[in-house]
C-alpha cells in the first residue's frame, strides 16, 4: 500500500510562510480571528503543502550567514518564540534532562558528538560531520541509490556487527576494507551510529519538543516549530542533521526505482532519531507505538521542507538588530563619558583631533564603499539604484580582473553586511542593497569568501 502512493510528494497547495511577523503572534491571530479554520494536521492527509519563502528585498538570512556573536542572540531569541509558540498552542515545553549514562571517549559507535568530532578534526582540521558518518553515507551512495529498498531491508544482524567492530578496530588507522561492505549493510551501519549515539542528534534538552510537533494543530505551524527547534540545536548536530536529511532526499529522489518514498523513508528513519530511553520515564516507553507514527510525520516534515528549516526568521533578525543598536546605544554613552573626563585632562586642540573621524566626506550619499581585499579590484564606490542587488555587485567586482592577480569564483565569493547594527551578515544574491543600507546605514560593505 505504502508503494502505490506516487501522490504523496506533491504539494497539494502553495502557501507562503511568513517570516516577518513572530510566529506565536501569528498563531495567537489565528487562535482569535478563526478558531473554525485550524485545521488538524494529522498523518491522514499525505499531501503536503507547497510551503514557499516569499522574497524579501533585505535578502534571505541561512544559519551560518551570521556571526556566532549574533547566532548566539539568535538561540536566546528561537527558545523565548518557541516557548511563547507552543503556549499559545496549548502544548507543554519543557527542556528534558536525561538520567546520566557512562560514555565512551574513544571509538566510533556510541561516543558523544563533540568527543568524536575533537578527534576527527585532528586528522582534518575544520571537519563539522564525524568522518564516519561521511564515509558510511557515501558507500551507500557509491553503488546506486536506485537498489529496491534501500533503507528499507537490513543487513545481515552478524554481519554488521562483525563489521561495526572491525570499524572500531581500522576506520582511523585506515586499514579497513571498505570492498566488503555491502550496501544494505552501511545502510543498517549508518543507522545504528544514529541510534548508538548516547545523546539523540536531536539532543536531550529539545527531543520531546521535536516529538510533540505532531500535536500542533496546523502544518504551517509544526513547520514553524520545526524551523525554531532547529536554530536551537547545538552547530555539530545542526549540521550533522543536515548532512542527513540531504542524504535522504538524494534516496527519495531515485524512488521510481528503489520504491523508498518520502512516506517509506520517514517511517523507516524516524525510529532512528527519535527513540531514547535516557529520561528515565516509563510512560515514554508506554507511548512509542502511538508515538512512531506521529514522528514517522515530523520526520517527513523534516525531509520535505529541509530548506525552510535552515532560515533564520527575518523576525528574529531584526531583533537581532534591534539588540545590537541598543548595546551600541549604551556603548556610545560611556564613551561619551570617558570622553568628557579626558576633555578635562587634554587641552581643545588635541581632543578634536582625536575626535575627527576620516571618511566622514570622501562617500557622497547614496554611494556605498565596497572593499573586495581578496580580489584584484580591492575598492570600489557603488552608486545605490532602486534594482541594484548584492550579486551584481560581486558581479561587477569579478569583470575587473588584471594581470596575474589571483581571482576567486562568483560561487566562491559573497557581498557581506559587517557593523552597524549586525555582527557580519553573508548576503544572497538577491538582496536589494538600497532597501538593506536604509535598514543599517552604518555597515561596511566586503566581498570576500564565505567560511566554510
Amino acid at each position: 500500500d505504502e508503494q502505490k502512493s506516487p501522490l504523496e510528494d506533491m504539494p497539494s497547495s502553495d502557501t507562503d510562510i511568513n517570516l516577518e511577523i513572530p510566529f506565536a503572534e501569528q498563531a495567537a491571530n489565528l487562535k482569535d480571528g478563526s478558531v473554525g479554520s485550524m485545521c488538524k494536521a494529522g498523518g491522514g492527509d499525505t499531501l503536503l503543502p507547497n510551503f514557499r519563502l516569499p522574497k524579501d528585498k533585505t535578502g534571505t538570512t541561512k544559519i551560518g550567514d551570521l556571526a556566532p556573536q549574533d547566532m548566539k542572540k539568535v538561540y536566546a531569541l528561537a527558545l523565548i518564540e518557541l516557548t511563547a509558540l507552543y503556549d499559545i498552542l496549548g502544548t507543554e515545553f519543557k527542556q528534558q534532562k536525561a538520567v546520566k549514562i557512562k560514555t565512551k571517549d574513544s571509538g566510533l559507535f556510541g561516543v558523544p558528538l563533540s568527543i568524536l568530532l575533537e578527534h576527527d578534526q585532528k586528522k582534518v582540521p575544520g571537519t563539522k560531520i564525524p568522518l564516519i558518518f561521511q564515509k558510511l553515507i557515501a558507500q551507500i551512495e557509491e553503488t546506486t541509490l536506485e537498489t529496491e529498498g534501500l533503507l528499507r531491508i537490513p543487513g545481515a544482524a552478524t554481519r554488521v556487527k562483525s563489521l561495526c567492530q572491525e570499524l572500531e578496530a581500522k576506520f582511523y588507522e585506515g586499514t579497513f576494507n571498505w570492498e566488503h561492505v555491502k550496501q544494505h549493510d552501511a545502510a543498517s551501519l549508518l543507522k545504528l551510529f544514529i541510534r548508538e549515539l548516547p545523546q539523540p542528534l536531536l539532543t536531550v534538552e529539545y527531543l520531546k519538543a521535536f516529538q510533540d510537533v505532531q500535536n500542533l494543530p496546523t502544518k504551517k505551524q509544526q513547520l514553524q516549530a520545526l524551523n525554531l527547534l532547529v536554530l536551537l540545536l547545538p552547530e555539530a548536530n545542526r549540521d550533522t542533521l543536515k548532512v542527513l536529511l540531504e542524504f535522504l532526499q538524494r534516496v527519495i529522489d531515485h524512488r521510481d526505482k528503489n520504491k523508498m518514498t518520502l512516506k517509506n523513508v520517514a517511517m523507516v528513519m524516524a525510529p532512528n532519531l527519535f527513540m531514547f530511553h535516557g529520561f528515565g520515564s516509563k510512560t515514554i516507553e508506554q507511548n512509542e507505538f502511538v508515538m512512531a507514527a506521529g514522528t514517522a510525520n515530523v520526520m517527513r516534515f523534516m525531509i520535505r521542507y529541509q530548506n525552510l528549516l535552515w532560515t533564520i526568521p527575518k523576525f528574529i533578525v531584526n531583533q537581532v538588530r534591534k539588540q545590537n543598536t541598543e548595546s551600541q546605544r549604551k556603548e556610545k554613552k560611556d564613551k561619551a563619558m570617558k570622553k568628557l573626563l579626558k576633555k578635562m585632562a587634554y587641552d581643545r586642540e588635541k581632543h578634536e583631533k582625536q575626535e575627527k573621524t576620516p571618511n566622514d566626506t570622501d562617500v557622497p550619499q547614496g554611494v556605498i564603499r565596497v572593499q573586495a581585499p581578496h580580489l584584484s579590484k580591492v575598492s570600489m564606490a557603488i552608486q545605490l539604484t532602486e534594482e541594484l542587488k548584492a550579486g551584481d555587485i560581486v558581479a561587477r567586482f569579478l569583470s575587473q580582473k588584471s594581470g596575474n592577480t589571483q581571482t576567486l569564483n562568483k560561487e566562491e565569493v559573497f557581498l557581506y553586511e559587517i557593523g552597524g547594527n549586525i555582527g557580519e551578515r553573508c548576503l544572497d544574491g538577491d538582496t536589494y542593497m538600497k532597501d538593506l543600507y536604509q535598514l543599517n546605514p552604518n555597515a561596511e560593505w566586503v566581498i570576500k569568501p564565505k567560511q566554510s
